[in-house]
């Protein structure tokens, strides 16, 4: 598990990074512009981590289910040539998906240069085209459900069978344990797939909404860093230092 906890970190950090600072530098000195290039180097990025957590999450899903299921069998089932290669698998298709959609974007833009957004996102950035974009829209339509909702019922199935294991557990401590094991993960999960479907799933209007703005910085910058938070929770110093300082606050 802490290996893909490792490669979580990085995406994250990666993706805070390849936005939040030119916002918040936009924000002060009030400078909204941002070249072609890095605004396509921006969005594609983008594109590329978020789809591959989308998958990441789901991998770790099956981790947490080989942890709990089969726990003798644990060092076997998620050895290291495994990890590497669910890892692998995790960051090639959101690569081919995101070249696909890099070869597909339009050429041909008219009117003024401005994307109604906070940063270069996909959606936005195909308004501004003149050439027809459905082909794009089209395909990035089938790419988005292809990497949430198969992750995601995969996820709520390993979820189900891991459910049906604790309830069969008589130790209190043991299902305790259980519970702790996942309750990062799914926190995670609820988060970021909970912001993603709303954004991408749901029927889009011809003008990019301020709901649409939100979301799309909760699941891009609010999330990963939300995510080191979480699993630092799980550190029982780290816990007890929380609940502390909590009730500190209550009694003060």
């Amino acid at each position: 598990m802490y290996f893909f906890i490792c490669v979580l970190s990085l995406i994250d950090f990666i993706l805070i990074n390849n936005v939040v600072p030119e916002v918040l530098t936009n924000c002060v000195i009030y400078r909204p512009t941002i070249t072609f290039s890095r605004c396509l180097s921006q969005m594609y990025l983008g594109l590329l981590l978020v789809s591959t957590e989308c998958v990441l999450l789901a991998v770790m899903a099956y981790d947490r289910f080989a942890a709990i299921c089969k726990p003798l069998h644990y060092m076997q089932i998620m050895s290291w040539r495994i990890c590497i290669c669910l890892t692998a698998v995790s960051v090639g298709f959101p690569s081919l998906t995101t070249l696909i959609n890099a070869l597909l974007r339009p050429t041909d833009f008219c009117g003024q240069y401005i994307i109604n957004h906070f940063a270069c996102e996909l959606q936005s950035f195909l308004k501004l085209a003149c050439s027809d974009t459905q082909i794009s829209e089209i395909f990035m339509q089938g790419v988005t459900f292809s990497l949430v909702i198969p992750p995601f019922g995969f996820i709520v199935m390993t979820y189900g069978k891991i459910g049906h294991a604790v309830l069969r557990m008589h130790s209190a401590q043991g299902r305790r344990k259980a519970f702790s094991t996942c309750s990062s993960h799914l926190a995670v999960v609820s988060v970021f797939y909970g912001t993603i479907m709303i954004m991408y799933l749901m029927p889009q209007g011809k003008a990019i909404s301020d709901k649409e703005k939100i979301l799309s910085v909760v699941y891009g910058a609010l999330t990963p860093m939300l995510n080191p938070i979480i699993y630092s929770l799980k550190n029982r110093d780290v816990k007890g230092a929380f609940w502390k300082l909590i009730g500190q606050k209550m009694s003060g």
